[in-house]
């Protein structure tokens, strides 16, 4: 018993270290979501919800993509803050903006031209599509912005100054509230716009936050930015390391994203009611992801760091450390979901008494998926951060596809069950296994690489 106290549960300074930079990125998550919930929240007010929704699963597969590139770009740009090579982290972060850029113009050309096709795939419904349309053919505009600023928001988090982006995303969370409430009701000298002042309020915002993140970088001269030529002076020998380091994080993500949104395919057989109560609880949720990804990008930077340096050993020994904290910490999250779930759902005034329980029900069963979660993307930070992402793919994607969604669809049309909160928990074997699998590769400790060494100063 003490043997195992020593291995998963680490000194005073380890849990210091840990807080000081997980902290600011909890809470800029938990800004995010709360953000989320706000949307969702005005949107309901409306009646809007599901439409707003189905829509929003292009903005998902944007958002996934972008975390596989432009959070594949940071093990290289936490390995190299470490090394102290300032020159190859700026090329980094102008890489990880171009991969941005590109994929948020591939989603937003998706939009104008496939946006209708693509809303009907998910859900056959003319006035849910009609909805979705008018805040979709607004809100693909955030999708450039959007990856800009998560770009400025990643490298922040690699050179260890989480700081910045929680204050940027406070500010920008203010003003995508204010707008949002202006734009939807047409408060002030704003026009009443709906779903649409909805969309127009989140590009905006979004605009903003890309805005203050320039402004505020080269007034405090940021080892990452330079002139045009340090930042986008890439040759063949900086780009292929990094493309194969970070293409098995893309693929995962792409699959990843799709597979996400194709259990809103499944679910959607199930009704609007079914949707309501899946969107509110999801955005619930989404609330409680904050410790998660938190914590998660948090072992990225912290164990990229001391692998930059060389030290293998430690950050073996540190990826133990945060196996007993992961311990710790789902044991509160799941607690709290359970205490809070039906307070939660309150907030946002559903009128069905349908949807209040499917609702209610499903924050249970998330509860029991962010338990699973926390430990399997805590895996998947520390395989990160030593480059092994092509196992990544597979435990991710992969067993997405392989279990969760078949799952969830052959509970509706194989075995036609209408409870959305009992598909829900069947399709979550799919987290236990992934753990399982997940294990034995962090066990193995064959992620611990110092990646300085395959590119050049």
């Amino acid at each position: 018993m003490q043997s195992l106290i020593q291995r998963y549960f680490g000194p005073k300074d380890f849990y210091q270290r840990t807080a000081r930079v997980a902290i600011p990125l909890a809470l800029q998550q938990l800004l995010s979501s709360a953000m989320g919930i706000v949307d969702t929240l005005m949107v309901s007010w409306i009646g809007m919800v599901t439409a707003v929704g189905t829509a929003a699963q292009i903005d998902t597969l944007c958002s996934m993509i972008a975390y596989g590139s432009i959070g594949g770009t940071g093990m290289f740009s936490s390995q190299f803050y470490g090394a102290k090579d300032y020159r190859n982290l700026k090329r980094v972060f102008g890489f990880s903006i171009v991969l941005g850029m590109i994929n948020a113009l591939f989603w937003l050309v998706v939009s104008m031209f496939f946006g209708e096709f693509i809303l009907r795939f998910y859900m056959d419904d003319p006035q849910i599509i009609q909805n979705g349309l008018l805040y979709l053919n607004i809100a693909m505009f955030s999708f450039v912005p959007s990856c800009i600023s998560f770009a400025f928001s990643y490298i922040y988090r690699s050179i260890q100054k989480a700081s910045i982006p929680l204050k940027v995303s406070i500010v920008s969370m203010l003003v995508n509230a204010g707008l949002n409430y202006a734009l939807i009701f047409g408060v002030g000298p704003f026009p009443e716009m709906g779903v649409q002042g909805a969309a127009l309020g989140t590009v905006l915002a979004q605009c903003f936050a890309v805005a203050v993140y320039t402004i505020h970088g080269f007034i405090t001269k940021q080892p990452f930015l330079g002139s045009f030529t340090e930042m986008f002076s890439f040759d063949r020998s900086f780009v292929m390391p990094i493309l194969r380091k970070i293409a098995p994080l893309i693929f995962n993500e792409t699959l990843f994203g799709f597979g996400s949104t194709l259990f809103v395919k499944a679910f959607g057989v199930l009704g609007t009611q079914a949707m309501d109560a899946y969107y509110v609880g999801n955005q619930i949720s989404n609330v409680f992801l904050f410790v998660v990804y938190g914590y998660g990008n948090a072992i990225s930077v912290l164990l990229g760091g001391i692998l930059g340096q060389g030290k293998i050993e430690e950050a073996r020994r540190e990826g133990d450390y945060y196996c007993g904290l992961s311990a710790i910490l789902a044991v509160v999250l799941v607690t709290a979901m359970i205490v809070f779930a039906g307070p939660m759902v309150s907030i946002f005034q559903l009128q069905d008494p349908v949807v209040i329980g499917y609702a209610e029900a499903l924050v249970m069963v998330f509860a029991v998926k962010i338990s699973m979660r926390l430990f399997n993307f805590m895996i998947f930070s520390v395989l990160r951060s030593g480059g092994d992402s092509k196992i990544i793919s597979v435990l991710d994607s992969g067993i997405m596809w392989v279990i969760g969604i078949p799952l969830a669809f052959i509970c509706v049309h194989l075995f036609k069950m209408q409870d959305i909160a009992l598909v829900f928990l069947v399709v979550q074997l799919e987290q236990l296994v992934r753990l399982v699998i997940g294990m034995k590769r962090f066990n193995s400790g064959l992620w611990a690489n110092d990646l300085t060494s395959l590119i050049a100063s």
